[in-house]
């Protein structure tokens, strides 16, 4: 499904929809608040898949980030959405799919002036099977140690996507409990 014909979930600030909108049309400089999802997807051996954001992506082209992210369609559960991005992003199937930040929200503005603004809850889940990206939407990935991207994070922040800088440090605490 294009971004023209896809919808995400427009929300209050307290998390309820309120509607929805054409997916091409709410990250722009007055971006509403919005339901999306990010997932952190580890390999067999405890590696984080990374990946590159593909240079024809609207927000942060070309920096590295957790290993997706999405939205939810009106209605979609949002772990059936994850499930369903995983797919059509990376090409692999999940496992051990976990909800480890419920309500984790933000907003940034990239330096082309787009705004992300979203409630977006954050899961882990283990790869089955091998990666095969859709080039559309990531243009590299490697798995790594989670300590060395949270230095490499902390040292360049500039290449690294806002939402990936602010979980990683809520990641370890949440561990941590």
């Amino acid at each position: 499904m294009s971004a023209e014909q896809e919808l995400v979930v427009l929300v209050d600030d307290a998390g309820a929809p309120v509607g929805s909108a054409p997916k091409a049309t709410v990250h722009d400089r007055a971006t509403p608040l919005h339901l999306a999802f990010s997932c952190h997807v580890s390999d067999g051996e405890g590696r984080l898949l990374v990946t590159r954001r593909a240079l024809s992506k609207r927000t942060w082209p070309g920096v590295w980030t957790n290993s997706f992210c999405g939205h939810p369609q009106p209605g979609e559960d949002i772990a059936e959405a994850v499930v369903r991005r995983a797919r059509d992003e990376l090409g692999i199937e999940l496992e051990d799919l976990e909800l480890v930040l419920p309500t984790f929200r933000y907003r940034a503005i990239d330096a082309s002036g787009i705004v992300e603004h979203e409630i977006c809850p954050v899961y882990r889940a283990r790869a089955a099977g091998l990666i095969s990206p859709e080039p559309d939407e990531v243009m590299d990935w490697h798995w790594v140690d989670e300590r060395e991207l949270a230095i490499a994070v902390d040292a360049i922040p500039f290449a690294f996507s806002p939402w990936l800088a602010l979980q990683l440090p809520l990641l370890e605490a949440a561990r941590a409990r």
